[in-house]
C-alpha cells in the first residue's frame, strides 16, 4: 500500500500521496473483523470512487476520526525522534550567521531540507492534535 520506500509524501497544504495514506489509515484503523469482511468482499475495488472524491488537504486531515488522528500523531512523533536535533536547534543554526557560514554548501542545503521537513511534521502534529 505504501510503496517501495515505505513513506508518505506531505506538502504544506495537503498529502501528496493521499491515496496511499488514506488506504493505509483506513486499514490500520479497522478491527480484525472489519478487515476480514472488507477483504472478503473485495472492498479494495469498491472504494475507488469514494477515494477519488476525498482529498487529504490539511483541513481534511484535521477532520479525521480520532483513531486515525492518533495513529498519525504517534507516527509523526516517531519520525521526529529519528532526527538528531529538534526544530528549534535547526532554527537557531539558521539564525546564527557565523555558525551557518562555517557549514559546507552541502551541509547548508541539508539543514534547509531538514528544517523544512520538521516544520511540515510539526504542522501535521497541530492538525491531528
Amino acid at each position: 500500500m505504501v510503496g517501495e520506500e515505505g513513506a508518505f509524501v506531505l506538502g504544506w497544504d495537503e498529502v501528496l500521496t493521499e491515496e496511499e495514506l488514506s488506504m493505509t489509515l483506513k486499514v490500520l484503523c479497522m478491527s480484525e473483523e472489519e478487515f476480514k469482511e472488507y477483504k472478503e468482499q473485495d472492498g479494495w475495488e469498491d472504494d475507488s470512487e469514494e477515494e477519488e472524491n476525498s482529498t487529504l488537504s490539511n483541513e481534511a486531515l484535521s477532520r479525521l476520526k480520532t483513531p486515525c488522528k492518533k495513529l498519525l500523531y504517534d507516527s509523526v512523533l516517531l519520525t521526529l525522534e529519528s532526527y538528531r536535533s529538534d526544530l528549534k536547534a535547526e532554527q537557531d543554526l539558521l539564525n546564527n550567521k557565523e555558525a551557518y557560514e562555517k557549514l559546507s554548501r552541502r551541509e547548508q542545503q541539508a539543514l534547509h531540507v531538514r528544517y523544512g521537513q520538521k516544520r511540515i511534521l510539526h504542522q501535521l502534529l497541530e492538525l491531528v492534535r
